[in-house]
Protein backbone atom coordinates (compact mmCIF):
# COMPACT_ATOMS: atom_id res chain seq x y z
CA UNK A 1 0.00 0.00 0.00
CA UNK A 2 1.23 3.46 -0.89
CA UNK A 3 1.32 6.03 1.83
CA UNK A 4 -1.24 8.88 0.14
CA UNK A 5 0.19 12.02 1.71
CA UNK A 6 2.12 14.32 0.21
CA UNK A 7 4.81 15.88 2.08
CA UNK A 8 3.38 19.31 1.69
CA UNK A 9 0.75 18.26 4.29
CA UNK A 10 2.96 18.86 6.81
CA UNK A 11 3.25 22.22 8.10
CA UNK A 12 5.75 21.43 10.43
CA UNK A 13 9.11 23.72 10.73
CA UNK A 14 12.21 22.41 9.54
CA UNK A 15 14.66 21.82 12.00
CA UNK A 16 18.47 20.96 11.94
CA UNK A 17 19.65 18.79 14.86
CA UNK A 18 23.43 19.04 15.87
CA UNK A 19 25.37 16.74 18.27
CA UNK A 20 28.17 17.49 19.55
CA UNK A 21 28.96 13.18 20.16
CA UNK A 22 31.79 13.87 22.98
CA UNK A 23 28.93 15.61 25.37
CA UNK A 24 26.38 13.18 24.79
CA UNK A 25 25.82 9.37 25.30
CA UNK A 26 24.67 6.88 22.27
CA UNK A 27 22.20 5.64 24.86
CA UNK A 28 20.74 8.90 25.10
CA UNK A 29 19.86 8.50 21.58
CA UNK A 30 16.10 7.76 21.59
CA UNK A 31 14.91 10.10 24.26
CA UNK A 32 16.76 12.77 22.22
CA UNK A 33 15.45 12.18 18.59
CA UNK A 34 11.81 11.66 19.95
CA UNK A 35 11.69 14.73 21.94
CA UNK A 36 13.42 16.60 19.04
CA UNK A 37 10.61 15.17 16.62
CA UNK A 38 8.17 17.49 18.35
CA UNK A 39 9.61 20.57 17.28
CA UNK A 40 9.24 20.05 13.52
CA UNK A 41 10.54 18.06 10.43
CA UNK A 42 14.27 16.85 10.85
CA UNK A 43 15.54 17.74 7.72
CA UNK A 44 19.26 17.85 8.63
CA UNK A 45 20.36 15.32 11.63
CA UNK A 46 24.92 15.62 12.33
CA UNK A 47 26.75 14.55 14.81
CA UNK A 48 30.16 15.75 15.02
CA UNK A 49 33.27 13.91 16.27
CA UNK A 50 36.73 11.83 15.77
CA UNK A 51 34.99 8.46 14.45
CA UNK A 52 38.94 7.00 14.49
CA UNK A 53 38.66 6.72 18.14
CA UNK A 54 37.32 3.97 19.99
CA UNK A 55 35.22 6.55 22.58
CA UNK A 56 33.04 7.01 19.86
CA UNK A 57 32.37 3.26 19.07
CA UNK A 58 29.25 2.86 20.69
CA UNK A 59 27.62 5.41 18.18
CA UNK A 60 28.48 3.72 14.66
CA UNK A 61 25.13 1.30 15.90
CA UNK A 62 22.76 3.77 16.82
CA UNK A 63 23.76 6.37 13.42
CA UNK A 64 21.91 4.81 10.75
CA UNK A 65 18.92 4.25 13.08
CA UNK A 66 17.89 7.61 13.14
CA UNK A 67 19.43 8.67 9.76
CA UNK A 68 21.84 10.49 11.71
CA UNK A 69 25.19 11.85 9.67
CA UNK A 70 28.39 10.87 10.65
CA UNK A 71 30.41 14.30 10.17
CA UNK A 72 34.35 14.06 10.89
CA UNK A 73 36.54 16.36 12.74
CA UNK A 74 40.19 14.55 13.78
CA UNK A 75 41.53 15.69 17.00
CA UNK A 76 45.07 17.58 15.28
CA UNK A 77 46.26 18.61 18.86
CA UNK A 78 45.47 17.25 22.11
CA UNK A 79 42.91 19.27 24.67
CA UNK A 80 41.82 21.33 21.79
CA UNK A 81 37.86 20.72 20.77
CA UNK A 82 37.93 21.13 17.26
CA UNK A 83 34.31 18.80 17.02
CA UNK A 84 32.93 22.45 18.76
CA UNK A 85 34.75 24.98 15.65
CA UNK A 86 33.24 22.34 13.11
CA UNK A 87 29.67 22.06 14.57
CA UNK A 88 29.62 26.21 14.71
CA UNK A 89 30.73 26.71 11.17
CA UNK A 90 28.38 23.82 10.02
CA UNK A 91 25.40 25.35 12.13
CA UNK A 92 26.06 29.03 10.43
CA UNK A 93 26.69 27.89 6.96
CA UNK A 94 22.66 26.01 7.49
CA UNK A 95 21.84 29.54 9.00
CA UNK A 96 22.69 30.97 6.07
CA UNK A 97 21.54 29.02 3.48
CA UNK A 98 18.02 29.88 5.02
CA UNK A 99 16.98 25.91 4.13
CA UNK A 100 15.70 25.46 8.33
CA UNK A 101 13.13 27.12 10.53
CA UNK A 102 15.28 26.26 13.82
CA UNK A 103 18.03 24.27 15.53
CA UNK A 104 17.98 21.99 17.98
CA UNK A 105 22.21 21.85 19.72
CA UNK A 106 22.29 18.31 21.96
CA UNK A 107 25.44 19.33 24.24
CA UNK A 108 26.12 20.47 27.73
CA UNK A 109 29.13 22.61 26.54
CA UNK A 110 29.19 26.66 27.12
CA UNK A 111 30.94 26.92 23.65
CA UNK A 112 27.40 26.74 22.00
CA UNK A 113 26.26 29.64 23.89
CA UNK A 114 27.35 32.62 21.51
CA UNK A 115 26.34 30.35 18.51
CA UNK A 116 22.40 30.01 20.11
CA UNK A 117 22.80 33.82 20.69
CA UNK A 118 23.45 34.09 17.26
CA UNK A 119 20.77 31.94 15.68
CA UNK A 120 18.20 33.55 17.79
CA UNK A 121 19.10 37.17 16.36
CA UNK A 122 18.73 35.94 13.35
CA UNK A 123 15.15 34.83 13.88
CA UNK A 124 15.70 30.85 14.16
CA UNK A 125 14.47 29.12 16.94
CA UNK A 126 16.69 27.66 19.16
CA UNK A 127 16.01 24.56 21.50
CA UNK A 128 19.21 22.73 23.99
CA UNK A 129 18.84 19.16 25.07
CA UNK A 130 22.02 18.40 27.69
CA UNK A 131 22.63 16.83 30.77
CA UNK A 132 21.69 18.54 33.75
CA UNK A 133 25.45 19.77 34.75
CA UNK A 134 25.21 22.17 31.32
CA UNK A 135 25.96 25.94 32.61
CA UNK A 136 23.56 28.34 32.85
CA UNK A 137 24.91 30.57 30.10
CA UNK A 138 24.44 27.91 27.84
CA UNK A 139 20.33 27.35 29.29
CA UNK A 140 19.79 30.63 28.85
CA UNK A 141 20.69 31.40 25.45
CA UNK A 142 18.12 28.62 23.92
CA UNK A 143 14.29 29.58 23.15
CA UNK A 144 13.61 26.32 25.75
CA UNK A 145 16.26 23.54 26.97
CA UNK A 146 15.63 19.77 27.79
CA UNK A 147 17.35 17.90 30.33
CA UNK A 148 18.45 14.48 29.01
CA UNK A 149 17.71 13.03 32.52
CA UNK A 150 14.23 14.37 32.25
CA UNK A 151 13.89 12.80 28.70
CA UNK A 152 15.14 9.72 29.75
CA UNK A 153 12.55 9.69 33.01
CA UNK A 154 9.68 10.55 31.69
CA UNK A 155 9.47 8.07 28.54
CA UNK A 156 10.31 5.58 31.18
CA UNK A 157 7.13 6.46 33.22
CA UNK A 158 5.24 7.01 30.04
CA UNK A 159 6.28 2.99 29.43
CA UNK A 160 5.97 1.45 33.21
CA UNK A 161 2.32 3.73 33.65
CA UNK A 162 3.90 5.92 36.29
CA UNK A 163 3.43 10.00 35.99
CA UNK A 164 5.74 11.28 38.30
CA UNK A 165 6.42 15.10 36.58
CA UNK A 166 9.95 15.10 36.19
CA UNK A 167 9.65 18.85 34.11
CA UNK A 168 12.31 21.32 35.56
CA UNK A 169 12.86 22.30 31.88
CA UNK A 170 13.56 25.58 31.24
CA UNK A 171 10.95 27.19 28.99
CA UNK A 172 11.99 30.47 27.02
CA UNK A 173 14.42 32.27 28.13
CA UNK A 174 14.41 36.17 27.75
Amino acid sequence: MKNSKNITEYPEQRIAVLIDSENVSASKIEYIMKESIKYGLLTIRRIYGDWTTNQLSSWKQTLPVYAIQPIQQFRNTSGKNSTDSAMIIDAMDILYSNNVDGFIIVSSDSDYTKLSVRLRESGKIVVGIGEKKTPQSLINSCNEFKFIENLEANYKDIITGTNENNNSDKKDAK
